[in-house]
């Protein structure tokens, strides 16, 4: 149930910023634009954000022969789940994230780089953090953010360059619309703030359960241990260029965030991660 509400909110409260914006910049020519692009908003990320993630990254389906697909096969018969899809992502970035609408359309996604920095064990660990959120069902919330964040920044840069070239092309209701500079600079500041608010509502609780939930399916915590210092050290050297409306998927958060939205930590500590995993356990 409490899944269900975020996942409403987080379909809801985007489409509001989205009408509003549509408002300040096209009257009610806007609102309409901005509600049809609303719907297909959200029916798109519901049905095919892991899709349009995975997309994103370039990431690559592996089969039975792989090292990362015989681990995952392991692990998920241990934690009692369905077998997810299994994905490499082209980059030296040690990292990796779960995606999906449930279980039963699950998916488990690792950099090349990952499996050049981490032994068996660790990737063990963290594949076993990943089927904990697959497990939780934290998959569909963490996809439809993305989605739905990625999609705000990118309306909003449009309506920015169509609000300076004359709005939307309305004046339905008789008001000078699409040169107020008012409406650019609230559509300027509002579209990203609203997508920080998305990553924000995920909450950074949720990785703790992953840890604690990963090492319970992987039989002990030092591989995943292990795994977040390397990752977390090694990813700093060598950042993933990751959309920043994506950074709260992976387990450790890429380092290549500019501008507003890395100001805001989408995920706990890592030394805090490693302490919580190693002190539940003695």
């Amino acid at each position: 149930m409490a899944n269900g509400i975020k996942t409403a909110l987080l379909l809801g409260l985007p489409s509001g910023v989205l009408l509003v914006l549509g408002d300040l910049l096209g009257g009610s020519n806007g609102i309409m634009i901005a509600f049809v692009f609303a719907a297909i908003m959200n029916l798109g990320s519901y049905w095919f954000s892991d899709k349009i993630v995975l997309r994103m990254y370039r990431a690559q389906e592996v089969g039975p022969t792989h090292q990362l697909y015989r681990i995952t096969e392991r692990l998920t018969q241990r934690a009692g789940l369905p077998m997810p899809k299994v994905y490499i992502i082209p980059d030296a970035s040690p990292n990796a994230f779960a995606t999906g609408r449930n279980p039963s359309h699950a998916a488990v996604a690792a950099t090349q780089g990952i499996l050049q920095v981490l032994s068996e064990s660790e990737l063990e660990g963290v594949i076993a953090h990943e089927l904990a959120h697959v497990k939780h069902r934290d998959i569909l919330i963490s996809s439809v953010a993305a989605t739905i964040a990625a999609a705000i920044m990118m309306v909003a840069r449009m309506a920015m360059y169509a609000g300076m070239f004359g709005g939307f092309g309305g004046q339905g209701d008789g008001r000078d619309r699409g040169n107020n500079p008012i409406a650019l600079l609230a559509m300027m500041i509002l579209a990203p703030f609203a997508a920080m608010l998305i990553q924000a509502a995920i909450s950074r609780s949720r990785e703790f359960a992953a840890d604690a939930g990963g090492a319970s399916i992987a039989g002990t915590p030092y591989g995943l241990a292990d795994a977040l210092r390397k990752i977390d050290a090694v990813s700093r050297r060598v950042p993933l260029d990751a959309n920043p409306a994506t950074a709260h998927m992976f387990i450790v958060k890429p380092f290549s965030g500019q501008g507003l939205l890395s100001l805001f930590s989408t995920h706990p500590p890592t030394e805090a991660r490693i302490a919580a995993l190693l002190g539940t356990t003695r």
